[in-house]
């Protein structure tokens, strides 16, 4: 039986003892700030280069972040997508992870902040990511980033903006992506439960009440179960997509349906790599400071989008 790392569940312990209100229970501007305490904490990853931008949009303008590690070169691009159920996190929370994708897959990491529910519901985000891959697609849109060589990473609800904007990109005939990275992604609504809903519905990082709380702050008043933008595994046809990596954690909720939807790229013949992490729960990845593997793993990725490519251009870098 797999048990969960220690240093995961001293992360838990001390979140009991500190005697704070669950960020479910919060009204939702309250609970962005618990979250902004809670991950931006001590110095910053060190990067060559990070510089602010907005990006056009018919509503206005998208905040984004740049992370470059080499601002002589002109590098491919990762387009990500923070999580935190469309609600809460924004770019700062995820400033050490983006650093550290950069840096490690020597690559330009752009961050958007995409529009947060409630105040937008979907499709706001999904729009935004839109807007956002359109406008780094075209030429020389942000210095030192090759618009031809693009991958959408995101991880939790941004795992589900990445894969949205995966499908959209192919069923509109680009721009064309060199890869997807879905770490431990919402794929599917959270009713009929899976398995992983009802054994992992409470006692770790996430759970079924912060679900609940994030699907009714984003659906809007009429939503279809047959959206494959909202729920990418429920998407008809999944060919032609661009290769995935599919990241999924023993102690989440989200497990099964990040499974099944490895599984369901894998039948429709999309070259996937799903890696599964036995000891770890629900957003692991932004505790590369408290949780040893959490680092290997964000190393791993970013050594998995090198890779990725390179292959797209024969080697080079």
């Amino acid at each position: 039986m797999s048990t969960l790392d220690p240093q995961a569940q001293a992360l838990l312990d001390a979140a009991a003892a500190s005697g704070f209100p669950p960020v479910y229970t919060l009204p939702h501007q309250e609970a962005r700030e618990r979250m902004r305490a809670a991950f931006i904490q001590g110095e910053p990853e060190q990067i060559d280069r990070i510089e602010d931008f907005r990006i056009p949009a018919e509503h206005g303008s998208i905040p984004a972040r740049l992370y470059h590690p080499v601002p002589t070169e002109t590098l491919p691009l990762v387009l990500f997508f923070h999580g935190g159920g469309w609600t809460v996190n924004d770019l700062d929370t995820h400033d050490r992870l983006c650093t550290l994708l950069a840096n490690g897959s020597r690559s330009a990491v752009l961050s958007v902040d995409y529009r947060r529910a409630p105040e937008y519901k979907y499709p706001a985000a999904v729009e935004d990511a839109w807007s956002a891959l359109d406008w780094v697609a075209g030429d020389q849109r942000v210095p030192g980033v090759d618009p031809a060589r693009i991958a959408v990473v995101g991880d939790s609800s941004g795992g589900t903006i990445a894969a949205a904007l995966a499908l959209k990109a192919r069923d509109r005939g680009g721009p064309s992506l060199t890869q997807q990275v879905l770490i431990y992604p919402v794929t599917d609504y959270l009713d009929p439960p899976t398995a992983s809903y009802v054994s992992r519905a409470t006692g770790y990082s996430l759970n079924l009440a912060f679900m609940q709380w994030s699907w009714d702050n984003y659906l809007p008043e009429n939503w279809s179960r047959d959206d494959g933008h909202l729920f990418p595994l429920r998407a008809r046809d999944l060919a032609g997509l661009p290769p995935a990596l599919v990241i999924t954690a023993e102690f989440d909720p989200l497990r099964d349906e990040g499974m099944a939807y490895a599984q369901r790229l894998k039948d429709a013949g999309v070259p996937t790599q799903h890696w599964h992490f036995e000891d770890q729960m629900h957003g692991f990845v932004m505790q590369t400071r408290a949780i040893s593997k959490a680092r290997k793993a964000v190393e791993d990725v970013a050594a998995h989008l090198a890779a990725g490519f390179q292959r797209h251009t024969g080697g080079r870098p």
